[in-house]
């Protein structure tokens, strides 16, 4: 069977202060962080052990991972096991980046967002340019706030040309953007109009809980990150049966991490094996 799982542990501390971000600057105790770790290490231990899967791997932590220790560990081992397919992870890419020397780099992928507010577009491009020499796939990603566009530009243009930058649209004004706006999005990000609207998922078949499922740090699993009422736990027996094929619960979809999987929009043709990282099929 091929997976695709989401994993969240309790991690929800980040270095980054970005003002709409509910986990800006914060920080977690030694407890805490203890305890995330003893999760991931249950979690990579599992993994390990489903050797009779092919599995995709997406970190998607409340916060910055990379900046941990165990989390490069985690990646470095999981891209060596021949059932993993893929490890990939959210990070605004503030880390070191030495350790991927370590890892199996045809498996690792980086999801990166940029924040403008917090580097500066020279320091972030240097740090794509490390990512590019040591062979590494990584997107770029955005928050298409409207002050920040002439920034856009200027990273895309700056940016190699395989590098797909995406764009997350500010969805809250259905008229934040100009007809003029839009076209300088869309020159940016080919792809962005899907993001610039909540999809109509109600009822709808999506792989959400058949291939692909979300895991918290405590093994309990849910279709996504955005329907939250648990289907199983990975620590269980047969927890396998509860992964099929169901229609979607809620009324829309506007996150890439939940519509992509919707059967309807058919962008599994669009990103092909770049499905967890974000990366679509040149």
């Amino acid at each position: 069977m091929n997976w695709s799982i989401l994993y969240r542990g309790s991690l929800s501390s980040c270095n980054y202060a970005c003002t709409y971000c509910p986990f800006a600057k914060t920080k977690n105790t030694r407890q805490e962080l203890a305890k995330d770790a003893k999760e991931l290490a249950r979690f990579v231990d599992w993994v390990e052990h489903q050797s009779i899967h092919n599995i995709g791997i997406l970190f998607t932590p409340w916060g910055e991972g990379l900046i941990r220790k165990q989390y490069q560990k985690a990646i470095v081992h999981l891209s060596h096991l021949p059932h993993v397919r893929k490890v990939a992870i959210q990070t605004n890419l503030s880390c070191q980046l030495d350790w991927l020397k370590e890892g199996n780099k045809s498996k690792i992928a980086l999801w990166t967002t940029y924040h403008p507010q917090e580097v500066s577009r020279k320091k972030f491009v240097q740090k794509c340019s490390i990512l590019d020499q040591l062979g590494v796939s990584y997107s770029v990603g955005v928050v298409g706030f409207k002050d920040a566009l002439n920034n856009l530009e200027l990273l895309r243009n700056e940016l190699p040309e395989h590098v797909y930058v995406w764009i997350n649209a500010y969805k809250k004004d259905p008229d934040y953007y100009t007809e003029d706006e839009v076209v300088r999005l869309v020159n940016i990000d080919p792809l962005v109009r899907y993001n610039m609207v909540n999809h109509e998922s109600l009822g709808l078949n999506c792989l959400a809980g058949e291939s692909v499922f979300s895991v918290d740090g405590d093994g309990t699993m849910t279709r996504c990150h955005f329907i939250k009422h648990p289907i199983g736990n990975i620590y269980e027996k047969e927890f396998e049966k509860s992964l099929f094929l169901r229609p979607c619960t809620n009324l829309t979809c506007g996150c890439h991490i939940g519509y992509v999987h919707l059967e309807k929009l058919k962008l599994y043709d669009v990103f092909k094996d770049g499905v967890l990282e974000r990366i679509p099929s040149k």
